[in-house]
């Protein structure tokens, strides 16, 4: 022997899914986790970035900052990057219906800082249709959206070569309650809609296109579950490989590689006990960094308490060293993969695939993932549906929620000082300076950008051309945003409540008898509004809520996402809901409740009941009871037939109240359809 020390695999990229509050802020966290032994950057931004608003639009009100880093225009993009050299730096950002415009914002700061476009290096999610089935920031329909992944994909491949022009994204799909075939399938359905999308084009050439393909790249969830999540992602490889190989006549096996950068499921983590989530994270993690066959080319992990909310830089710093530790002290870059030969997992990806091909199979005869959307929607419902009536019955444990409950004080538990809040001064602050931002401002080429911007998008030229030199005109997000709705209309995704699914209709027997008791006192049956305020697109929780409120007999009205107060209040008018409930995810709640709350009153509804749900800090529950809700449900609260009799109790507490306030008007009848 030589005595020479083994070589070593590369580790993948440690990166840290961050930013909040102000551009200024967010790029001290930057600088400071990337000084930490961070290797790469992965961008948050705020949801009225990534749903094409400007901070001071009215629907952006409350969420300004709040779940990521506000980008109004080229001057916060200086901000958010600055003494970072974009030339060395690999960047990915989460971003998908705006992701034409935030890539023009990246390409003229780097222009700015004298970067050669061409060795940029990064991603973009770019993967608009997964939005339609789970995280809820799409802006435009289909046939638009796919038209602007497309072109991020032809401009880059010409001049930011080395650059992710799409990241498709099956982690929202699991966090949907997508099975490990759902997942799979539909991400990459979504894969193929867009390579033909590019393809039929005619964009790109017959010879360049194997390049195209060779830059597609994925970003996938893990779980829990070790060894499904293990075969899922050697699934993953195959089947692409399969599918560039076979559909697209790829040669070259480089570019037929399954490349992909993984978060670890949020989802699966809980407020209970929350210490318990750093062994499922490092579980989940070590799902997709064990198999070299199948490894991840960059890991993002979450913090153990992000489901009680923001986490500080501490937390974040935590879950690096748990990256750390795992490729600098271990010895599992020395090896090849471990889990060749084995007949367990060889099973187990064989009858993912198969799975896999079938689910593929049935979407390519409907014609493909865009128009599959409607039955994708509908099968997440069912699967998330039953994953949850699993966690409910015991069938699913979940250490410290519905099994070994009994628990000691937490030392980490320090109270509000235990995540990171941002203080309302933040919007007012940004909304200041983005004012001030236009006054400085050369209108006239603004005026000039905004219009050849708008003759691109209408005219199908390239998107990024024109959306660059708005960027260095000074155009802001929300004037981008506005000239694509103009031309490309907005979308509204199917809800997919009307799922069908599996119903335990024993355990559903008690609840049921109550909302028919309090029906029948009411004169009709009980209504419940469902409602999204703000512009939060996570919409699991509402819809499982719906889905089960209709099963216990309820008349439940749900619209689906990204609906104004007023719009809410509207709709339990014209319904004369008995009780209202708000889902808000984002961190806007007080502001949301108290506006939804203050538009009831104004509206002679005060007496109805406001339930919300959403991850909440302990201390702003006693704030939103002040403000006017009835109820506060957290992610501690699994048991949906629990909770659906505390919402039928708090009707029937106010049955005469209602009545005099001449809420049951309609005589009862027979439960409608669940509006759609």
């Amino acid at each position: 022997m030589s005595g020479k020390p083994k070589k070593r695999d590369k580790p993948w990229m440690f990166r840290t899914y961050a930013g909040h509050s102000t551009a200024k802020a967010s790029n001290e966290l930057y600088r400071k986790n990337l000084s930490k032994g961070q290797t790469g950057l992965s961008i948050a931004f705020d949801l009225p970035t990534q749903t094409g608003y400007d901070s001071d639009e009215a629907l952006a009100r409350g969420e300004v900052g709040k779940v990521g880093v506000p980008i109004s225009h080229l001057g916060d993009m200086r901000h958010l990057l600055e003494g970072i050299p974009l030339g060395e730096m690999n960047t990915s950002m989460t971003i998908n219906a705006t992701a034409a415009w935030l890539l023009a914002l990246y390409v003229s700061l780097a222009d700015e800082q004298g970067a050669d476009r061409a060795k940029l290096t990064g991603t973009v999610q770019n993967d608009i249709l997964k939005e339609y089935l789970s995280r809820g920031t799409y802006v435009f329909p289909p046939a638009p959206s796919l038209r602007l992944i497309k072109d991020v994909i032809v401009f880059t491949s010409r001049e930011m070569p080395k650059w992710n022009p799409t990241n498709v994204c099956s982690y929202h799909l699991q966090e949907a309650g997508a099975t490990p075939a759902q997942e799979l399938a539909f991400a990459l359905a979504t894969a193929i809609a867009v390579l033909d999308e590019v393809k039929n084009s005619g964009e790109v050439s017959d010879e360049e296109f194997p390049r195209i393909v060779g830059a597609i790249s994925f970003f996938v969830n893990a779980g829990v579950r070790f060894v499904t999540e293990v075969s899922k992602m050697r699934a993953f490889v195959d089947l692409w490989d399969e599918i560039a190989r076979d559909r697209y006549g790829v040669m070259d096996e480089k570019l037929r590689r399954f490349r992909y950068g993984v978060q670890v499921n949020s989802l699966g983590l809980t407020e209970q006990q929350p210490e318990n989530n750093v062994y499922r994270i490092l579980l989940s993690m070590l799902a997709v960094v064990l198999s070299k066959k199948a490894r991840a080319r960059a890991v993002q992990l979450p913090t153990w308490n992000e489901a009680l909310g923001l986490p500080r830089p501490w937390d974040q710093q935590w879950s690096l060293r748990l990256q750390q530790i795992v490729a600098y002290e271990t010895d599992l870059l020395e090896f090849g993969d471990v889990f060749d030969g084995s007949e367990v997992i060889a099973r187990k990806v064989e009858e993912l695939k198969e799975q896999a091909r079938a689910e593929l199979a049935e979407l390519d005869a409907m014609g493909g993932a865009v128009a599959a959307i409607d039955y994708m929607k509908e099968a997440l419902i069912a699967s998330n549906a039953a994953r949850v009536a699993g966690i409910e019955r015991g069938d699913q444990v979940l250490v410290g929620v519905n099994a070994y409950t009994e628990t000691e004080p937490s030392p980490l538990d320090s109270g509000a000082e235990g995540i990171l809040t941002v203080p309302e001064s933040v919007e007012i602050e940004q909304v200041a300076a983005l004012q001030a931002w236009r006054q400085r401002r050369d209108d006239k080429a603004v005026r000039q950008a905004l219009r050849e911007l708008k003759e691109a998008a209408a005219e199908g030229r390239n998107i990024m051309p024109p959306s660059i030199e708005a960027a260095k005109a000074g155009v802001t997000t929300g004037e981008w945003g506005a000239v694509l709705r103009e031309v490309f209309g907005e979308y509204r995704a199917p809800t997919g409540i009307g799922a069908a699914h599996a119903v335990d209709e024993k355990r559903l027997e008690e609840v049921r008898e109550l909302v028919k008791q309090v029906s029948g006192k009411l004169g009709r049956t009980l209504t419940f509004v469902v409602g999204k305020p703000g512009l939060d697109g996570h919409s699991n929780g509402a819809e499982q809520i719906a889905v089960r409120a209709s099963d216990c007999g309820m008349q439940v009205v749900y619209d689906g996402i990204r609906l104004t107060p007023a719009e809410i209040v509207e709709q339990a008018k014209e319904a004369k809901a008995h009780v209202v409930g708000l889902s808000i995810l984002s961190g806007s709640h007080v502001s949301l409740v108290r506006d939804v709350v203050q538009k009831l009153r104004e509206a002679g509804m005060g007496e109805v009941p406001v339930v919300v749900g959403g991850i909440i800090p302990a201390d702003d529950v006693n704030i939103l009871k002040q403000c006017g809700a009835s109820a506060v449900y957290t992610p501690k609260d699994f048991q949906l037939n629990e909770i659906m009799t505390g919402i039928v109790n708090l009707v029937d507490n106010k049955v005469e109240v209602l009545a005099e306030a001449g809420v049951p008007v309609p005589p009862l009848r027979a439960r409608e359809k669940v509006p759609l």
